[in-house]
């Protein structure tokens, strides 16, 4: 996958603005290839009519809806839930089951106030690992019902096992 591919995926799954010294190390590069990566990712923004923009401010860089269709897409929403809220339901979806240190490490200390919302309002379930001190976090029903999206029936859904 391309650098800014990559690299729109995690300002995606972040959610919030990251430093370039962040992105750097979450892709293994110097700061230098980051930024070229980074201004060849906003370059491609800049070139198509698309709803979201990359915005850097600060030395962040961040992924996010370009300005006026904020309402648009909350009137669309099913839930009322913030964007970092989603965003953190979203990756606990491609996921399919995480463990809450890795989602919190993906997403930042703010998903855990997300999934306490999460869990209040039963779109995902918190279950304590076996062994460890973290939770698994999974989708529930009303998460497959609210978005109709029905649940992996494959198998390679258990947590791995400790040797």
């Amino acid at each position: 996958m391309s650098l800014p591919a990559r690299l729109e995926a995690i300002l995606y799954l972040k959610g919030r603005p990251v430093s370039l010294q962040e992105l750097a190390s979450l892709v293994g590069l110097s700061e230098s290839e980051t930024e070229q990566g980074m201004l060849i990712l906003i370059a491609g923004y800049a070139q198509r009519d698309t709803s979201l923009e990359i915005n850097q401010s600060n030395g962040r860089y961040s992924l996010q809806l370009r300005p006026g269709l904020g309402e648009l897409v909350r009137d669309l929403l099913p839930v009322n839930l913030s964007t970092a809220t989603l965003r953190t339901l979203a990756t606990v979806a491609l996921k399919k089951r995480i463990l809450q240190s890795d989602l919190v490490d993906l997403r930042g200390s703010g998903a855990y106030d997300h999934i306490k919302e999460l869990v209040n309002q039963n779109f995902i379930e918190r279950k304590r690992q076996s062994e460890g001190r973290s939770y698994w976090i999974t989708l529930s029903e009303k998460f497959h019902r609210t978005f109709s999206v029905l649940p992996d029936l494959g198998g390679g859904s258990e947590p791995p096992q400790a040797a």
